[in-house]
């Protein structure tokens, strides 16, 4: 399982993370949970893939709101950061996950919708935002952050359709 499935889930998990140290951590977690939750997976309400990207997903998003990341990062120097994104420009890259997360193939399907939709899919599915967050931090009524946000879902899922 781990062979055929861990490419695609280290890819999504890399993207949200972004550090490649803190999503080997997180790809552990997530093999763990799997084996230890397997019994809970339920073939009528989908896919095992699907079933197991959404545990990955959770488990970064949950990792990225802990309190020991969080502390990490409030302890990093300034001078890390700096040498990141200089690294980053000079290899030019802008995301050090959009590489690595291809291997799925998000970005192409993702880079099929709107701008406005691929945003708020950005995001709350690999950020972790909630609706109200993203309304306030874009300053749009909540009301929209929904509507257009399940608007996206739908064209992913006709984007998905056709990537398989």
């Amino acid at each position: 399982m781990y062979d055929h499935y861990s490419g695609a889930i280290y890819g999504l998990i890399l993207r949200i993370v972004t550090s490649e140290e803190h999503a080997q951590e997180v790809i552990q977690d997530v093999f763990v949970k799997i084996w230890k939750y397997i019994d809970q997976y339920d073939a009528s309400k989908g896919r095992f893939y699907t079933w197991m990207i959404n545990i990955s997903r959770n488990t970064a998003i949950d990792y990225l709101k802990s309190k020991g990341y969080q502390n990490e990062q409030k302890n990093q120097s300034i001078s890390i950061f700096v040498s990141k994104d200089e690294a980053r420009l000079s290899a030019g890259m802008n995301n050090p996950a959009d590489k690595d997360a291809d291997l799925i193939g998000m970005n192409t399907i993702i880079n099929g919708l709107k701008p406005e939709w691929r945003e708020l899919i950005e995001l709350a599915y690999f950020q972790g935002y909630s609706q109200s967050e993203i309304a306030e931090m874009l300053d749009i009524p909540i009301g929209t952050v929904k509507t257009r946000t399940r608007n996206a879902l739908l064209e992913l899922k006709g984007l998905l359709k056709d990537y398989q």
